[in-house]
């Protein structure tokens, strides 16, 4: 005796019963998509609300910016202002290699938050060139050759500016007290060193 064959095709049951899920499912999946957006409106404005206006003077030019209050000098400098030159690093403030000039004063921007610095003047590495013309400091560390992988050279080079703008004849020892803040990686102080006191020489 033959089998009897087994239909492939749905019952109106199955058919009902599927379609009916396929419809619920569409309009979970549009009730999802339409309250996306709401909900990204809803979190730009719980940013918006933490945010703190801040006029920020960096290599001379104002900037007008609004922050969130726990945002850092370094990731204002870098994000906001795409001023990459500026690196971070150990990002606890024991580096170095984020080092700018706050007021004339070497700091570890990684370590300063961006609304601690309204008021003052920033300067970092981008600050230094004169144009597309090398500071005379950038120049005596590529004519000393104290760059090596050049990672933490711009902030090498920042707190280098500090110091010969407190003293612009030092003698080594001065050079090696200056510079302790700031760690090289590479272990090239020697070559650091020698960049600094050429820049000394340099009027």
């Amino acid at each position: 005796m033959k089998k009897k064959s087994v239909s492939s095709s749905l019952s109106r049951r199955q058919f009902l019963k599927g379609f009916g899920s396929g419809v619920a499912g569409s309009v979970a999946l549009n009730k999802i998509a339409s309250a996306l957006p709401l909900q990204k409106t809803l979190e730009k404005a719980a940013n918006d609300a933490n945010r703190t206006p801040l006029n920020l003077s960096v290599n001379g030019k104002t900037y007008r910016l609004s922050v969130e209050p726990n945002r850092t000098l370094a990731e204002v400098i870098r994000e906001d202002l795409q001023l990459t030159g500026t690196k971070v690093v150990c990002n606890h403030g024991e580096c170095g290699a984020c080092t700018v000039l706050l007021d004339g004063e070497a700091v570890y921007s990684c370590h300063i938050l961006a609304l601690d610095a309204e008021g003052k003047s920033v300067t970092t590495i981008e600050g230094l060139l004169g144009g597309e013309e090398l500071h005379p400091l950038q120049k005596a560390f590529v004519k000393k050759d104290g760059i090596q992988c050049g990672f933490c050279t711009p902030g090498q080079i920042m707190a280098a500016q500090a110091l010969l703008l407190k003293n612009p004849r030092p003698a080594k020892e001065d050079v090696l007290e200056g510079m302790s803040g700031n760690l090289c990686r590479c272990g090239a102080y020697p070559k650091i060193i020698e960049s600094v006191l050429e820049a000394a020489k340099t009027d």
